[in-house]
C-alpha cells in the first residue's frame, strides 16, 4: 500500500509538472523527439530563415499544397502534426473559429467589452492589457491543446456608415484611432521577445483585417460577396488604409486578411498591387497574408474574376495570397502547376511565410513545458485579474451622452424602489457581442442594479424586435410605482451582425412607444441606457424633458451589468467619448450604403461621412461624452510656429492647383517632425475622474482636407481639484496631412487651428527649402 500511494504521488507531481495548471497537455507540434530533432529545422539555435528553408526543400509538392489551407494537414514522416490556422480573439477567446475549443479544464474565457466599447474609453493602455490578458488565456488553450497561436483579429475596419452590421467590431469611424487601436492590441497579444536585439518571436500571432475598404455585409440586395467598392486613392490613402498600415509598419503584426471585396474592379485577395506590393512591398509585413473565408472561391464562384479555378488559384498566389481560410488552394493549385500557370516557386514563397511565423511562435521548438509561456494553464483563464480587467474596461467604455439637473448619479440611499425595464434589462449574451466566447461568468443590468437597491423589473418588450403584443403596461405600471426607472433597450445581433446591415437608425418595433409611455409614467427620473454597437437616432429622448439622463453601453462584455450600475449610481464616474458620429435617422434615407466616397460633394447633394467629412445635423457628435464631473484646460506649452524642412534635390515641392500651399510628404525631411503640445488639465468640479484630452487639427481650406481631424488623444485620472499636465506630440507628417485626389499625401502649409475642447490656439507650418 506504502508503494501504491508512493507510485501515485510522484506520478501527480510529475502530471502538474507537465500539465500547467492541471489541464490537459498537448504534445509538441514538431521537433518533440526521435530522428528529426536532428534535422536543421529543428535547431532553435540556427537562424529561423535557414530552418524554414530546409523544410520546405524537404517537403513534396502535395505536401506543400495541403499547407496552403487553414486546416493544414500533418507532415507525419517529419514529425509535424496537423494544424488549424482560424481562431479568433476580438474581444477575448473566441469559439467562431474552429481552432479553439470549450470544454473540460477550459468552459470558458473572459469575455472583455466589444471592440466599439473599448474604443470608447480612449485609452491605448487598456487596449494594451486587454491584448495581454486575452494572450494569456489564449497561450493556456494552446498549452491545453484547445487553441491555436494564430489569432484572426483585431478588425480595425473604419466604421464608415452606421448601417454596417460589423461595425461593433471595429474601433470606430476615426482612422488614426483605429490605427493606434490596431497597435496597442496587436502588441498586447504578440508580445514579442527574443534576445537583446531580436524580437522575432512571438507569443500569439495577431492579424489585422479586412483589407481593405470592407464596410458592407447584406444591405438591399448588396452583399460581400459581390460587392466591388469604387474607391478614390484619396480616401484609400488617408482613410482606408490607415489603419492597416500603422498595424503593419508600427505594430508589426504578423498577419494580414484580405476581405471578400472587389476594390476597383479587383478582388483584394488576387490584387497584386494590395498584397505584393503594398501590404508586404511599400510597408514590409513580416507575415503571411490570408484570405477572409471561402475568398478565393467567392471571387472565382460569385464574382467570376477568373474563367478556371486554376486561374483562381494562380492569380491568389501570385498576387500574395499565402494562406486560404478554405478548401480552394488545396483544391486547385496542384492541376495550377501542372497547367503552368503558377510555379513550384510561389508556393515555396507562401510557405516561407507562413512556417516563418510558425516558427517565431516556437512550434517547431519541441516540448512546449520548456519554452516561455509553456507554463500557462487553466488558472490564467478567467483569473480574477482578468475579470476585474473586463469590469474596469466596461465601466471605461461607458459614454454619458445626457444628464439634465444632474440627475446621475441615482442615490441608493434616497430610493426605495427602482422599476428596470427593457428588452436588454436581464441581458447576458448580449452584451458580448458577436466573435465572442463561452464567458466565465455574466453580471445583467438587473443584477448589477440589485446590488444597490431593490428592483421592480418588468421587461416591457420580450425581445429587441418589440414586435406585436408587447407586456408594455405591466412596465408602466412598475414605473408609476417606482422612485426612479432604468429603461435598458437597443439592439442585439439579431439586429446588426456579420452578413446582417441594417435598414434604419431608429429604436426598433414598440420601443420608442414603450420609452415614451413609461416616461410619461414614472413618479421619479427616467434613465435610458442603450445596449448596441452601432449609433441610434434617440433624438426622441434627447428632446424629451421627461428623460432625465441617457448611456450608451455599447456592448460592455460579460460584467456589463455591473459596469452600468456602478456609472449609474455614482461608484464609478463615466468618461467615455464616442468613437462614432451617431446620424439621425434622414441620413440613411437620403445616403446609398454602397457609396464609398468620405468627402462631400454638395453638387450632388451628398454630405459626406465621419466627423472629418460630413457636414450634415447630429444627433451627437463624434468624441461626445460627459462626466459627473468637470473638467477645464489651459494651455501650458505650444509653439506658434514649425518649420517642415523639404528635400531640396526633388520638385515641385508644392501642389500648385491649391489655393492653399501643400507639401508632398515624400518632399518633407519627417524624421521627428512633431508638434509637442503640452496641456493642463483641471477637474474643477467634487469627484475624482477620468478625462480624454483630445486634439484636433482644423487645417487651411484646400478641396480636399477634412473640415477637422483628431491628431492626438489621451486619458488621464484626476482628482478633485487637482490638476494633471498631459504631454502630447503631434505627427506632422502622419496626422496633419491628406491625401490629395491622387492618392498623394500631402502637409498643408499656412496656419492650422489646433482645437482641445473650448481651447483654440493657432500653428504655423511654414516650409523651409533646403536647398543650397
Amino acid at each position: 500500500m506504502a508503494n501504491s500511494l508512493l507510485f501515485l504521488l510522484l506520478f501527480s507531481v510529475l502530471l502538474s509538472a507537465r500539465i500547467p495548471g492541471g489541464g490537459a497537455a498537448r504534445p509538441a507540434f514538431a521537433c518533440g523527439g526521435g530522428p528529426v530533432v536532428g534535422l536543421p529545422f529543428c535547431r532553435a539555435a540556427l537562424p529561423i530563415r535557414a530552418r524554414v528553408a530546409d523544410l520546405i526543400g524537404r517537403l513534396t509538392l502535395d505536401e506543400k499544397i495541403r499547407l496552403l489551407v487553414n486546416n493544414a494537414a500533418g507532415v507525419p514522416r517529419l514529425g509535424i502534426g496537423g494544424y488549424e490556422w482560424w481562431s479568433e480573439a476580438l474581444h477575448g477567446v473566441s469559439n467562431v473559429g474552429p481552432g479553439v475549443h470549450f470544454g473540460g479544464a477550459y468552459p470558458g474565457a473572459t469575455s472583455f467589452p466589444q471592440v466599439i466599447s473599448s474604443a470608447a474609453s480612449f485609452n491605448a493602455t487598456l487596449w494594451e492589457l486587454i491584448g495581454k490578458a486575452v494572450s494569456d488565456e489564449a497561450r493556456a488553450m494552446y498549452n491545453g491543446g484547445q487553441a491555436g497561436l494564430t489569432f484572426w483579429s483585431p478588425n480595425v475596419n473604419i466604421f464608415r456608415d452606421p448601417r454596417w452590421g460589423r461595425g461593433q467590431e471595429t474601433p470606430g469611424e476615426d482612422p488614426g484611432v483605429a490605427g493606434r487601436y490596431a497597435v496597442s492590441y496587436v502588441r498586447g497579444l504578440q508580445q514579442p521577445y527574443g534576445g537583446p536585439h531580436d524580437h522575432s518571436r512571438l507569443k500569439l500571432a495577431a492579424c489585422c483585417k479586412h483589407y481593405t475598404a470592407y464596410d458592407l455585409d447584406n444591405w438591399r440586395g448588396v452583399d460581400r460577396y459581390h460587392f466591388n467598392a469604387k474607391v478614390s486613392k484619396q480616401d484609400l490613402e488617408d482613410t482606408f488604409n490607415v489603419p492597416f498600415k500603422a498595424c503593419v509598419m508600427q505594430g508589426r503584426v504578423a498577419s494580414a486578411m484580405c476581405s471578400y471585396n472587389q476594390v476597383n474592379g479587383v478582388p483584394t485577395c488576387a490584387d497584386p498591387n494590395l498584397l505584393r506590393s503594398t501590404i508586404r512591398g511599400e510597408w514590409k509585413l513580416n507575415g503571411y497574408i490570408v484570405s477572409d473565408c471561402d475568398s478565393v472561391g467567392v471571387f472565382y464562384n460569385a464574382q467570376h474574376y477568373a474563367s478556371t479555378p486554376e486561374e483562381a488559384a494562380a492569380d491568389a498566389i501570385k498576387a500574395g495570397l499565402d494562406l486560404d481560410c478554405g478548401p480552394f488552394l488545396a483544391q486547385y493549385t496542384g492541376s495550377a502547376v501542372k497547367q503552368g500557370k503558377v510555379s513550384e516557386a510561389h508556393i515555396n514563397a507562401a510557405l516561407s511565410n507562413t512556417i516563418t511565423v510558425q516558427m517565431r511562435l516556437g512550434m517547431y521548438d519541441g516540448d512546449l513545458s520548456k519554452q516561455p509561456f509553456g507554463n500557462l494553464g487553466p488558472r490564467d483563464v478567467c483569473s480574477p485579474a482578468h475579470q476585474n480587467l473586463a469590469l474596469e474596461a466596461a465601466r471605461q467604455g461607458i459614454v454619458l451622452l445626457k444628464n439634465d439637473g444632474h440627475a446621475l448619479p441615482l442615490s441608493p440611499s434616497h430610493l426605495r424602489s427602482v422599476a428596470v425595464i427593457g428588452p436588454n434589462s436581464d441581458a447576458t449574451v448580449t452584451m458580448i457581442g458577436n466573435y465572442a466566447g463561452i464567458a466565465c461568468a455574466y453580471t445583467s443590468p438587473h443584477q448589477g442594479i440589485g446590488r444597490y437597491v431593490k428592483t421592480n423589473h418588468q421587461m416591457g418588450c420580450t425581445n429587441v424586435a418589440c414586435n406585436g403584443n408587447q407586456p408594455i403596461k405591466a412596465a408602466v405600471a412598475a414605473a408609476r410605482n417606482s422612485d426612479a426607472t432604468i429603461l435598458i433597450m437597443g439592439l442585439d445581433q439579431s439586429i446588426e451582425a456579420e452578413a446582417r446591415d441594417r435598414e434604419g437608425l431608429l429604436l426598433p418595433g414598440r420601443q420608442p412607444e414603450l420609452v415614451s409611455k413609461v416616461a410619461r409614467a414614472s413618479k421619479g427620473p427616467i434613465i435610458l441606457v442603450l445596449m448596441c454597437g452601432g449609433p441610434v437616432d434617440v433624438t426622441f429622448a434627447k428632446n424629451d424633458p421627461r428623460i432625465a439622463a441617457i448611456l450608451w453601453a455599447g456592448y460592455p462584455g460579460q460584467a456589463g451589468g455591473a459596469a452600468i450600475a456602478d456609472v449609474l449610481f455614482g461608484t464609478f464616474n463615466p468618461g467615455g467619448k464616442l468613437p462614432v458620429t451617431w446620424y439621425p435617422q434622414e441620413f440613411v434615407e437620403k445616403v446609398s450604403m454602397a457609396n464609398m466616397a468620405m468627402r462631400a460633394d454638395g453638387d450632388r447633394g451628398y454630405p459626406g461621412r465621419s466627423y472629418r467629412f460630413y457636414n450634415g445635423p447630429v444627433v451627437y457628435p463624434y468624441g461626445h461624452g460627459l462626466s459627473y464631473t468637470k473638467f477645464t484646460h489651459s494651455l501650458a506649452h505650444a509653439p506658434a510656429q514649425i518649420a517642415v524642412q523639404l528635400d531640396g534635390r526633388r520638385a515641385p515641392a508644392y501642389n500648385s492647383t491649391e489655393p492653399a500651399r501643400a507639401v508632398r510628404v515624400s518632399h518633407a525631411r519627417c524624421d521627428g517632425l512633431s508638434i509637442p503640445v503640452h496641456v493642463d488639465v483641471e477637474n474643477v468640479g467634487d469627484r475624482d475622474g477620468s478625462h480624454t484630452v483630445l486634439v484636433y487639427s482644423t487645417p487651411p481650406g484646400t478641396r480636399w482636407a477634412p473640415q477637422k481631424q483628431l491628431v492626438a488623444f489621451e486619458k488621464v485620472h484626476v482628482a478633485a481639484g487637482g490638476q494633471v499636465r498631459v504631454e502630447l506630440g503631434v505627427d506632422v507628417c502622419g496626422q496633419m496631412s491628406f491625401a490629395d485626389e491622387y492618392g498623394i499625401r500631402r502637409i498643408p502649409i499656412g496656419e492650422h487651428n489646433l482645437q482641445i475642447g473650448d481651447l483654440i490656439h493657432s500653428i504655423s507650418l511654414d516650409a523651409e527649402d533646403l536647398r543650397p
